[in-house]
C-alpha cells in the first residue's frame, strides 16, 4: 500500500515556528498569522490531491510570509495614473497641490483652531477658512461648502424651495455617477421638479409662462458629462435673471465642474468660468471642488448672504459639513487662485490639462528610450492620441495627447495591464488595438523612475 502523501505535511504549529514566519508575527495580529498558516496548508493539500508529490516546510513558510503580507497592505494606496484621464473618478479625481496636501497632513496630525477664532477664544464657524477665498473667486458676497456637489444641491434645494416648485429646462435634467438624477433629487429635498422647453430647445419665455404663486426657484444646470448638438436654444443666466427679477423667484446656476479660469485658450472650451454665473446676476452658483478646480472632494456654494444663511441654518448642513482635513485643504488650494496665472502653472489638474502637446512628445520619446533597454519588450512606439478630461467635465472634447504604445513578447496586453495594477506601485494605463498605451500626460515627472521600475517588474515573462 502506498505511503499517504498527506504525512509530509508539517503540523500548524512548526509552521508557525519557522523563522520566515515568526518573522512576520511581529507585525501580524497571532489569529491572522494562524488563519494564513492553516490557509496555506489547506492550499497544499489541494496539490498533493492533484498529483504534487512534495511539500516543503520552507515554501509553505514563504507563502505564509507572502500571504501575510499581502493581507497587511492597504486597500487603498497610490497608482501611478498613466491614463491621459486627468479628472479619472476611479483614481481619486483631481490629484491636490502640494500646500493643499501637506495642510490636510497637518489638519489631520494635530489639532487646530477648526471652530475657534484664535483673536477673541471664542467660538467660530467651520466655514470661515473658504469664505474668503470662494468669495474672491466668484465674487459673491458670501459662501458656504459642503462635502460634495450631490450634497450642494440637495441642501440648496431644501432650504430654498421644500414645498415650492423649481423650473428646470428638459434638455438639463442629467444622470450622473451612481444613477444620481435631478428628478430624484427634487424628490429627496422636498422640491418639486418642473419642466419646461424640450431636449433641445428651451426659451426664457417657457420658464415666464411657468412661474406661478408656488414657484420657490428658477434652476440651470449645466450638462456637465454630456451635449446636445444641432438645432438648440438655451437661455442665458442674465435672461434667466431677468425673468426671476421679474416675478420675485431667485436664480440657482449648478456651475458644474468648477472651473475657476477660462480653460478656452487650451483648447477646451465649454466649461462655464463660476465667476460667470454670479456676474450674470444668479443668486446662488454652486459647483464642485474636486474636478476643474482641483481641490479635495467638496461642494461650494456662492450667492447672496441671505440665501446662504438659509442654506447654513439648515438641519441638514452638520451630516453634509466638511471634516478639518478636506476644510484644510480646500482653503490652501483657494489661496492658490489669488494668482491665476500662478494656479494654472501650479494646481495639477490645471497644468496637466494645458501641458503643451510638443512637451509631451518630447517626455515620451525620452521615456521610450530607457524602455529600449528592457529585451522583453516587442515594441515601443511614441505616437499621437487622444485623451479626454474625465470626471464627467467636457465630455466631448477630445485633449490632443502623445502616448507609448508598447507590445510584450510572449505577454498579452491584457497580462501585462494585471501586471502593472498588481505591482507597487500600481500602474494604470490604456489598452487599445492590442497595445498598452502609457500617456504621461498624466505621470508627474517625479513618478518616472517608479514608472519604469514597474515596468520592468511587470514585463519580465519569467517573473513569478
Amino acid at each position: 500500500m502506498p505511503d499517504n502523501p498527506f504525512r509530509s505535511l508539517p503540523p500548524v504549529s512548526r509552521v508557525l515556528e519557522h523563522p520566515a514566519v515568526a518573522a512576520a508575527r511581529a507585525d501580524h495580529a497571532p489569529d491572522d498569522v494562524t488563519a494564513a498558516a492553516r490557509a496555506e496548508l489547506d492550499a497544499a493539500r489541494d496539490r498533493l490531491r492533484a498529483g504534487d508529490t512534495t511539500v516543503s516546510l520552507d515554501a509553505l513558510a514563504d507563502a505564509v510570509a507572502a500571504r501575510l503580507s499581502a493581507a497587511g497592505q492597504p486597500f487603498l494606496r497610490p497608482v501611478i495614473n498613466a491614463t491621459g484621464i486627468v479628472l479619472h473618478t476611479n483614481l481619486g479625481r483631481s490629484p491636490m497641490h502640494e500646500s493643499a496636501a501637506r495642510a490636510a497632513y497637518l489638519a489631520a496630525g494635530g489639532y487646530l483652531n477648526l471652530e475657534m477664532s484664535l483673536d477673541t477664544g471664542k467660538r467660530s464657524s467651520r466655514q470661515d477658512p473658504i469664505r474668503d477665498g470662494v468669495k474672491r473667486l466668484t465674487g459673491a458676497d458670501a459662501a458656504t461648502v459642503v462635502n460634495n456637489c450631490a450634497a450642494a444641491t440637495v441642501i440648496v434645494l431644501r432650504a430654498l424651495a421644500t414645498g415650492k416648485e423649481v423650473i428646470v429646462s428638459r434638455g438639463q435634467l442629467i444622470e450622473i455617477g451612481g444613477s444620481f438624477r435631478i428628478p430624484d433629487i427634487m424628490g429627496v429635498s422636498g422640491a418639486t421638479l418642473k419642466e419646461v422647453g424640450t431636449t433641445n430647445i428651451t426659451r426664457a419665455s417657457d420658464y415666464e409662462k411657468a412661474v406661478t404663486p408656488n414657484t420657490g426657484l428658477l434652476m440651470r444646470i449645466h450638462t456637465s458629462n454630456y451635449r446636445v448638438r444641432g438645432f438648440t436654444e438655451t437661455p442665458t443666466m442674465a435672461e434667466l435673471v431677468a425673468v426671476g427679477r421679474k416675478h420675485g423667484v431667485p436664480v440657482v446656476d449648478d456651475a458644474g465642474s468648477g472651473a475657476a479660469v477660462d480653460l478656452t485658450p487650451f483648447g477646451l472650451p465649454g466649461e462655464p468660468v463660476v465667476s460667470e454665473g454670479i456676474a450674470a446676476g444668479a443668486d446662488v452658483v454652486l459647483f464642485s471642488g474636486d474636478k476643474l478646480l482641483g481641490g479635495p472632494q467638496s461642494g461650494i456654494i456662492a450667492g447672496k448672504t441671505e440665501y446662504i444663511q438659509r442654506i447654513e441654518r439648515d438641519p441638514l448642513m452638520r451630516a453634509f459639513r466638511l471634516d478639518k482635513v478636506a476644510l484644510a485643504a480646500l482653503e490652501a488650494t483657494l489661496r492658490l487662485y489669488r494668482d491665476p496665472a500662478k494656479a494654472l502653472r501650479e494646481v495639477p489638474t490645471l497644468r496637466m490639462l494645458t501641458t503643451p502637446l510638443a512637451e509631451l512628445r518630447e517626455r515620451c520619446r525620452a521615456f521610450a528610450a530607457r524602455l529600449l533597454e528592457l529585451p522583453e519588450l516587442a515594441s515601443v512606439e511614441v505616437r499621437d492620441d487622444i485623451a479626454y478630461v474625465g470626471g464627467g467635465s467636457l465630455p466631448d472634447e477630445a485633449v490632443p495627447t502623445a502616448v507609448i504604445a508598447l507590445s510584450v513578447t510572449g505577454m498579452t496586453e491584457d497580462t501585462l495591464a494585471a501586471r502593472l495594477r498588481s505591482g507597487t506601485p500600481a500602474v494604470v494605463g490604456r489598452i487599445h488595438d492590442g497595445r498598452f498605451l502609457i500617456d504621461l500626460r498624466t505621470v508627474f515627472a517625479a513618478q518616472e523612475d517608479e514608472l519604469f521600475a514597474a515596468l520592468v517588474a511587470a514585463t519580465c515573462v519569467d517573473r513569478g
